[in-house]
């Protein structure tokens, strides 16, 4: 007995708003900072460049969702679509976290997604800086897990 292909809508190839769609639900998965939610976005095979580090499959992408969250403590991520074309979107993001001794940072990055058929996430390239604050300095303040839909998103708040 054969299981059925995952499927992750929307599909490829994307509209604006489906684009806008995809965008908004990878942001709730990685604001859910659950490495097994999040890792079934991508394809068995994914591969994905994370600053310096490379990744090749599904579970080496869970493993470093597992680390990453145990070290960006109070993660909390907004992302906004850049550009769009076919099975190909473009994001920029930031997101707000400490490490264990209570150093507060704003990381910004750039991604490149590319999809297969079914939705799935088959490659992932991040470029990410890490900027220190101030917890004085923090944006983002809503409760963990999804960004309300009120919350401004990053051209709101001038980012």
């Amino acid at each position: 007995m054969s299981s059925a292909p995952e499927v992750r809508p929307p599909l490829p190839p994307f509209s604006r708003e489906s684009a806008l769609q995809k965008v908004r639900l990878a942001e709730d998965g990685w604001n859910s900072r659950d490495p097994e939610r999040v890792s079934l976005a991508y394809t068995l095979d994914t591969q994905w460049r994370n600053r310096a580090e490379f990744i090749h499959d599904r579970a080496q992408a869970k493993a470093f969702l597992t680390r990453k969250w145990a070290k960006e403590l109070d993660y909390r991520l907004i992302k906004e679509l850049w550009a769009f074309a076919d099975n190909r979107i473009a994001v920029r993001y930031a997101y707000e976290w400490h490490d264990d001794s209570g150093n507060w940072f704003r990381s910004y990055g750039n991604e490149n997604w590319e999809f297969d058929e079914q939705g799935l996430m088959a490659k992932r390239y991040a470029c990410i800086n890490d900027l220190p604050i101030k917890a004085s300095e923090r944006l983002f303040h809503w409760p963990l897990g999804r960004r309300p839909d009120e919350h401004p998103g990053l051209s709101e708040l001038g980012l």
